[in-house]
């Protein structure tokens, strides 16, 4: 019974967050088609694999009416990034800066591919050394010539 009128409680104080958001769409929708913008552009801390504008999260819904104050205040979307990396670190952008910090993020990938390339044709190149394929001499074109004359042929089934 507790746990029901937990789910309850969860559900209720749910729709009160969708009704605020909806609300504030409501007041003025150019202002929140600027925070969902701006939403898509940072990650939710608490789920880390979704944009803001996604996120369920409370703490996603309170960076959007973060977001949202501060554009009401005039801030420009550049000076809210700049506030948003400043409190939660770069980790907040979804799309991460091309930094020295990040370059192995970056370029990793491809470096990684260079060298298995590079590592795999170094390979096939010494295993064609390995192979020695000489032609067959006379005696051994001979005896093979018998075999194919000698072997039976098979009916097919």
């Amino acid at each position: 019974m507790p746990i029901l009128l937990l789910c309850i409680g969860f559900l209720a104080l749910s729709a009160q967050v969708t009704a605020q958001e909806a609300k504030a769409l409501a007041e003025d929708p150019e202002l929140e088609k600027r925070v969902m913008s701006l939403s898509e552009e940072l990650r939710c801390l608490v789920c880390q694999n979704e944009t803001l504008a996604a996120s369920q999260a409370d703490l996603a819904v309170d960076l959007r009416r973060e977001i949202r104050e501060q554009l009401k205040a005039g801030k420009s979307e550049k000076e809210i990034i700049t506030f948003l990396t400043a409190r939660y670190g770069d980790f907040v952008l979804y799309r991460p800066r091309v930094t020295p910090a990040t370059y192995l993020l970056w370029f990793g990938p491809f470096a990684l591919m260079v060298i298995g390339l590079g590592l795999l044709f170094y390979y096939l190149k010494q295993r064609r050394e390995l192979i020695s394929q000489q032609p067959l001499s006379p005696e051994e074109h001979h005896r093979a010539e018998e075999l194919l004359k000698v072997a039976p042929e098979k009916e097919p089934a």
